[in-house]
Order: structure tokens, then C-alpha cells, then sequence
């Protein structure tokens, strides 16, 4: 490929920072924060450490891969690598692919439904409006990615100022209310070790974790980061720590204005999803509301921007490889970004932004993941350091193996909190990609097929 059609290292710390920051906070927060109240009640501030701390712990499995494998993609490539580029990495790789044509498109569509959502605080709208809405900002953010990586990384930080400006009003506004600390005085008298280790709980850490995704979002634009040895691996860990800290003052801020009792009626009643908009009219005013209403809908817009973004390199990477279509190799002529990936995945996430609701997006996004993904990254890492062994590795996660051991039961158990349906929907995924990718080796001759001779 000629150096004009390449992707270039032109995203420092700052910027990658900014883009995993986004894509992590989106409209997550405010659709979960009360589907959390409504599952756990006072527990909720416990869902989101759990979830902060899965965070923390599989980020450091990513941040060795990332350093190791800084190319776009992200964990196409260590799949590959962990499991043997001419052995079971084809198949694992390749299913990666096959689930992201999937699940990286339900992303997409869960912040444009949630989009929607936020909007009917402002302006009351029929259902099938909503789907209209939610289709349409699909369309925009598209448009804006449409165009060079040193754009994107400007836009990026514009979108970024209005998430930060956001939260720091939430947190304000708990913190001037004078009552900020009755949520974390509570917390004590609130917790139950049966509730802890139960199936609703782990519910509760589904919405919660997938507020958090993201934070490896610069390992997917591994091939455009500059020194990626040092800035991926600090991208994530600022991300999750300055995340985290943001998740619970919010929280802590939300459930001292509005009990969590208040909440958990509304979720019961199927009512009032727009929290934090609500949360504002009580301390400033309806024209406060609205104001606050308009900034979570840019969070959602600059949520989107980054999904679509990191994600449009993985189909891209694979086809690069020779593992998947090859018209995804293509890259814009004189912008140099993969576009046919690009318009593929924003084409299923218009159709799913029409097709499905949020709680079953949710749900179905982490349930896609886990096994392949996540798991099998976890036990990858170690399959490459049992090979290469650890000396030259660019970046080493602290306290090896232990954090493979808990990330992977951490999983195991978020897994089965996605419930049977959604389970079930991962396993015709999963299988049809087996299925794909064992036709497609016997006809190329790849593992585990012996060449032909």
C-alpha cells in the first residue's frame, strides 16, 4: 500500500484521551443510572465501583496488547496473535470480526436510541418518530466522520469540552444542593452480601459496565496513535480512573436530590427515563432542564462519533490481512480513512436504531463480546507471554496473573447476569461464525484444514 494510502500516527495522549473519555461517557450514564436504582436500590453506588473496577483490571490486559500490537484494529490483531497467525488465531480473529459486524453497530444504535430518548424531555414525540430521530443521527455523525484523522481529532476535543462541562454541572449541582453526602452516608446500612452476589446485581453490573466501555477505544486506532507504547496504555488508565471518579460523583449528586426511592418508582411505573434532566428542574427550572437536556444530547452525538470512529478500523484491519472482504481494505482516495467499513457499520446501526430498544441493546452488546473478546483476550495475553515470554515487552501489567484470573471470573459472571434470551442470541452469532469461517478455510485451505498439496 502506498505511503498516501496509509493511516498516519498523527493522535497524541491528549486527543487519544479524549477519545476514549467520550466514547466511555455517551448517553450511557444517563439512560443506566436509573435502570441501576431500579434493579439494586441503595446498592447502586456498588454496581458502579464494580464496574469501575472490571474496568481497571481488564484494562491492564489490554494496555500490554495495545502496546505490543499498536496497529488498527485493536483486538483483531491480538487475537490473531495470542492464538497463531496461520493457527487457531485465524478463527479467533475472524470471529471478532464476525460479532463486531454485529455488536459494533448495536453501540451505535443504543446511543442514538438513547438520543431519542433524551429529546422527548424537549419535544414529545410518537415511538415510531423516536425511530426516525435516532435513525437520522446515525446519518449525521456518519457525515461527520467523513473526512482526515487530524479533523477528527479537533472535533473530537470539541465534542469532549461539552461532556466535561456536563458532568462538572451535575456534580455542582449536588454539591450546592447541601446535601451531597446523605448517598455516601447511606452506603453502609445499604449493603447486602446476598444481594452482592446475585443474578440482579449482576444485571445492575451490565448497565454499569456498559457505561464504562470504551476505555480501550485507543487501542482500535492503535495505527494512528503517536508512541503508542507509552500513550495507549495512559490513555486507558487516566480514562477509567477520570471516568470513574466523574460516574460516582454523579451518582452521589442525582441520589441526593432525587431519592433513590423516587427513581426506582419511576423505573417500576415505566416512566420519566430523562433523570438528569428532571434532576436539574428540581434545583434550577424547567429552562435549566432544557438546557441540560441539549448538552446530554451532545454527549450522545460525541459518544457516537467515537464508536463509529474506532470501530470502522476493525473490519478494515481484518481485510487488510486477507481475513475478510476485501472491498473493507479500501481507504478514502484523498482522505485516507477506511470508508466502505465505514458506511457498512453506520448502514446496521441505522437499521438496528429502527429495529430494537435499549434494554435489549444493552444486553446484547456485552453478552456479543465477552467470550471472544474479552475472555479470550485474557487468556491470550497469557498464551503470548508463556511463548515470547515477558523481557521485551513494551508495557507489563502489575501483579501478573492475577489480574487475568479476576478479569476473566469477573466476566464469567456479567455473562450469565445477560440472562438466557440474550445468551441465547450470542450463541446463533457465534455459531453462524463458526460456520462462515470453517467454509471459508476449507476452501482456502487454512487452519484447521491441511494446505492442499
Amino acid at each position: 500500500m502506498s505511503t498516501a494510502a496509509s493511516l498516519q500516527r498523527r493522535l497524541g495522549l491528549f486527543q487519544s484521551t479524549v477519545l476514549n473519555m467520550i466514547d466511555m461517557v455517551g448517553i450511557g450514564p444517563f439512560i443506566t443510572l436509573p435502570f441501576v436504582m431500579g434493579l439494586v436500590g441503595g446498592m447502586y453506588l456498588y454496581a458502579w465501583i464494580a464496574g469501575a473496577v472490571l474496568s481497571l483490571v481488564d484494562a491492564m490486559i489490554w494496555s500490554e496488547l495495545g502496546a505490543s500490537y499498536p496497529l488498527a484494529g485493536g483486538s483483531y490483531n491480538f487475537l490473531k496473535e495470542a492464538y497463531g497467525k496461520n493457527k487457531a488465531g485465524r478463527m479467533m480473529s475472524f470471529l471478532y470480526v464476525w460479532q463486531t459486524i454485529i455488536q459494533a453497530p448495536l453501540v451505535a444504535a443504543s446511543a442514538a436510541i438513547g438520543f431519542a430518548s433524551y429529546f422527548v424531555y424537549l419535544v414529545p414525540l410518537a415511538e415510531w418518530q423516536q425511530k426516525v430521530l435516532s435513525g437520522s443521527v446515525i446519518i449525521f455523525i456518519t457525515f461527520l466522520l467523513y473526512r482526515k484523522i487530524d479533523d477528527i481529532g479537533k472535533i473530537g476535543v470539541l465534542l469532549w469540552g461539552g461532556v466535561i462541562a456536563l458532568l462538572g454541572w451535575i456534580i455542582f449541582a449536588g454539591i450546592s444542593n447541601g446535601n451531597m453526602m446523605q448517598p455516601l452516608q447511606a452506603l453502609p446500612g445499604a449493603f447486602s452480601w446476598n444481594l452482592l452476589f446475585s443474578f440482579v446485581f449482576g444485571q445492575a453490573c451490565v448497565k454499569t459496565i456498559y457505561s464504562y466501555l470504551g476505555y480501550y477505544n485507543v487501542c482500535h486506532l492503535g495505527g494512528e496513535i503517536k508512541n503508542p507504547a507509552v500513550n495507549i496504555p495512559r490513555s486507558m488508565f487516566i480514562s477509567v480512573f477520570g471516568i470513574a471518579i466523574l460516574y460516582l460523583l454523579m451518582n452521589i449528586s442525582v441520589g441526593s436530590v432525587i431519592p433513590w426511592q423516587d427513581i426506582k418508582a419511576w423505573q417500576v411505573g415505566g416512566k420519566n427515563d430523562y433523570v438528569v434532566s428532571l434532576f436539574i428542574e428540581k434545583l434550577y427550572g424547567h429552562g435549566a432542564a432544557i438546557v441540560a437536556t441539549i448538552m446530554i444530547l451532545w454527549v450522545a452525538l460525541a459518544s457516537l462519533f467515537a464508536v463509529m470512529l474506532g470501530y470502522s478500523r476493525v473490519p478494515y484491519a481484518a481485510a487488510i490481512d486477507g481475513a475478510f472482504f476485501k472491498v473493507f481494505s479500501k481507504l478514502h482516495p484523498t482522505k485516507n480513512f477506511p470508508y466502505v467499513s465505514l458506511l457498512v457499520l453506520s448502514v446496521l446501526a441505522f437499521v438496528f436504531s429502527l429495529l430494537f430498544k435499549m434494554a435489549d441493546i444493552i444486553s446484547g452488546i456485552l453478552a456479543m463480546r465477552i467470550m471472544v473478546q474479552f475472555i479470550g483476550q485474557a487468556i491470550g495475553v497469557t498464551l503470548l507471554r508463556k511463548r515470547n515470554g515477558n523481557a521485551s515487552l513494551p508495557w507489563k501489567m502489575p501483579l501478573y496473573p492475577l489480574p487475568v484470573i479476576l478479569a476473566i471470573i469477573m466476566w464469567l459472571f456479567i455473562f450469565y447476569a445477560t440472562g438466557t434470551t440474550i445468551i441465547g442470541s450470542f450463541l446463533i452469532v457465534f455459531g453462524s461464525g463458526l460456520v462462515v469461517y470453517f467454509i471459508k478455510a476449507k476452501i482456502k485451505s487454512e487452519w484447521p484444514f491441511p494446505p492442499l498439496s
